[in-house]
């Protein structure tokens, strides 16, 4: 069995885009993103995460598209999927992402808005939260 479920926060906007798979049919929307989930424990007093790789297709692509934000804390569920292509450079890279068959919004507006007064982030007034460009892929509050 291959499942996983994962709570996290987005730690970008999500890329989005289209492809026409041949001319009969329409596009399939492909949205991309990762999410900090925290490890259980800390290291040297420090919260740590995991930046975990995430793909959804379709419907659950455009609501990606249409909802999520960085910073959005979500849950998802879906299946482990590998693999592998050959870069520019002619180096074999592989890759390992979630394939999403599911995803939820794991806090409300008013605590996404509280969470990032907490952590010294400011609510855009639309409940979801602004994160400085400064911050690095290291999110400490995922």
């Amino acid at each position: 069995m291959n499942k996983v479920i994962l709570m996290g926060r987005l730690t970008r906007d999500p890329n989005v885009r289209y492809t026409q798979q041949n001319s009969s049919q329409e596009s399939m929307c492909v949205a991309r993103y990762t999410l900090a989930v925290d490890r259980w424990g800390q290291r040297d007093g420090q919260p740590s995460a995991d930046f975990i790789s995430c793909v959804a297709f379709g419907r659950n692509g455009e609501f990606a598209e249409k909802h999520l934000k960085q910073g959005t804390k979500i849950v998802v569920t879906g299946r482990i999927q590998t693999g592998s292509y050959t870069s520019r450079d002619g180096q074999r890279v592989y890759t390992t992402d979630v394939v999403i068959e599911e995803q939820e919004f794991a806090e409300s507006k008013k605590a996404a808005g509280e969470q990032g007064q907490n952590a010294g982030y400011t609510d855009a007034g639309d409940g979801f939260m602004n994160i400085p460009d400064s911050v690095d892929e290291q999110l400490p509050f995922a």
